[in-house]
């Protein structure tokens, strides 16, 4: 990997990496918590039990955190596995905009500068440069 550019990797990895934990603690918080359900939930997407969305978050968070792991391999396959969890992150807030629109928000926003900074300088070619 060159110079240009690297800032940008680097911040990739981060970004991917805390995501990808934050997912995790989202989804431990979700298999412990025993309180009431939010009101507002009864009409989310994968209905009102939080044990769906803590094995959902799970899972998005292993794959984030594997993604960042991959990415200073420098490979095409590590480039593309972090794109693919970004727009996963991307989408996965996008569930949760009706109740929590900030941090929503806040998660679009990074996962789209993560597939920029994938797309214009994790792979190959654009490291050549």
């Amino acid at each position: 990997m060159s110079d240009r550019g690297e800032g940008w990797i680097n911040f990739a990895m981060v970004a991917l990496l805390v995501a990808g934990v934050m997912r995790v603690f989202d989804a431990v918080w979700m298999f412990r918590y025993h309180g009431a359900i939010p009101q507002h939930l009864r009409g989310a997407l994968f209905g009102t039990t939080l044990s769906t969305y803590g094995w959902l978050y799970l899972s998005v968070g292993v794959i984030l955190i594997l993604a960042a792991l991959a990415l200073p391999s420098g490979s095409e396959v590590a480039r593309w596995v972090g794109i693919t969890a970004a727009a996963i992150a991307c989408v996965s807030a996008i569930w949760w905009m009706p109740y929590f629109p900030i941090w929503s928000l806040a998660y679009i926003i990074l996962g789209t500068l993560v597939i920029y900074a994938l797309a214009a300088y994790g792979g190959r070619e654009a490291s050549s440069l």
